[in-house]
């Protein structure tokens, strides 16, 4: 079942996602800058969620402290807690 996590600090407004287990199904970004989540997106289904989660974990955007990839793997730990 599709998860949506709101984000904080980014362009983007939501990740919806699905795990099967603890693989990445589906990502799709709501909001930000469409050529770069949605290569995000492509890049990390399939993926174990722990290994996009060591990739995309710190990421910033300019002067943010926070980006979308690191809001997504906020998001990807926030769901392997549940």
């Amino acid at each position: 079942m599709p998860m949506t996590y709101r984000t904080h600090g980014t362009c983007s407004q939501a990740i919806i996602f699905d795990l099967d287990g603890d693989t990445i199904k589906k990502v799709e970004f709501i909001g930000g800058c469409s050529g770069n989540t949605q290569g995000v997106a492509k890049l990390v289904e399939g993926m174990k969620a722990q290994d996009a989660i060591a990739k995309l974990e710190g990421i910033k955007c300019g002067p943010r402290p926070t980006s979308c990839p690191d809001q997504l793997a906020k998001a990807l730990k926030e769901a392997l807690a549940r």
